[in-house]
């Protein structure tokens, strides 16, 4: 049945004139959408000071920090280097190629520069983006399984897959929509229920656990997906580069949140801007942290 839904899903959504637009663009597009909505609830269910302003400019940053990083973690860790010798082909979006784990360092670097810019603590922004941007995974996953990517390695269970074309014809498991349910739908119900406590859980406790969880999960399932072509298995041909860049993500994860036990930092946004008035009647701004 998963074959007959796969084969009957074209990868072009649309087309308008010349223009096609692909399901996998509408999974960012999305995703994108899902995580500044789910973020700005989570905000005001915690009361916390961040200003629409501020959460739309560092929005800028994680939209441009997981293109960018995406794609430059793609040529870095999967290109085999060959956007070493062809460079003009890094900028080259519509040939595909991204990273989750350039994405995420790409993520990271923006939500640091723009939660700089608006006062706001990097962890809390960092909180915000695990609990409201895992969802985008799911829908990530979802779009790679429609384009016949990622695929996984040949099984004989029911629900395998028959890819064609470059993964033969003989059925495989549905490795993108594993991924879809672990990495993206039971992280972000986990995440989202750990949310809902008020006053919040400390700061850093959120993207901690998603480190762990997602690093946990892609090695798992790196088992039963098949290495990219030009890579191959690595390191005595059973460790795939994707397992490699996921032992971090749970060694980070657990050192974050061994750090938030001790330090223990309430969750925090904007500095508060409070208005007093002098003996001369003036108002006088101040802010306090």
């Amino acid at each position: 049945m998963l074959t007959e839904i796969y084969q009957a899903i074209d990868p072009v959504a649309f087309t308008i004139g010349p223009v096609s637009v692909r399901w996998y663009g509408l999974a960012y597009l999305l995703g994108f959408v899902l995580a500044f909505f789910i973020m700005r609830s989570v905000i005001r269910r915690w009361k916390i000071n961040i200003s629409a302003d501020s959460l739309t400019t560092i929005f800028l940053g994680i939209i441009l920090g997981v293109i960018i990083g995406g794609r430059l973690g793609y040529c870095l860790f999967y290109g085999d280097g060959y956007y070493l010798a062809h460079p003009e082909k890094i900028l080259a979006f519509s040939e595909g190629g991204m990273s989750f784990h350039g994405g995420l360092i790409g993520l990271a670097v923006g939500v640091a520069i723009t939660s700089h810019i608006c006062k706001i603590p990097f962890l809390t922004m960092a909180d915000l983006c695990a609990i409201g941007g895992v969802i985008g995974l799911f829908f990530g996953r979802i779009a790679n399984f429609i384009n016949g990517e990622l695929w996984g390695a040949p099984t004989d269970l029911p629900w395998g897959v028959v890819f064609g074309g470059a993964a033969g014809m003989m059925p495989r498991h549905p490795s993108q929509l594993y991924e879809a349910i672990l990495e993206g739908l039971v992280i972000f119900l986990v995440l989202f229920a750990l949310s809902r406590r008020v006053p919040p859980r400390p700061r850093g406790t959120f993207f901690g656990v998603f480190l762990v969880l997602y690093g946990i999960f892609r090695f798992s399932l790196e088992f039963i997906r098949e290495p990219d072509a030009q890579l191959g298995y690595l390191f005595g041909g059973w460790v795939t580069m994707g397992q490699m860049l996921s032992v971090p993500l749970v060694i980070g994860g657990i050192g974050l949140l061994i750090y938030v036990a001790i330090v223990h930092l309430p969750q925090a946004g904007e500095p508060e801007t409070v208005q007093t008035t002098s003996d001369t009647g003036r108002a006088d701004v101040s802010s306090q942290e």
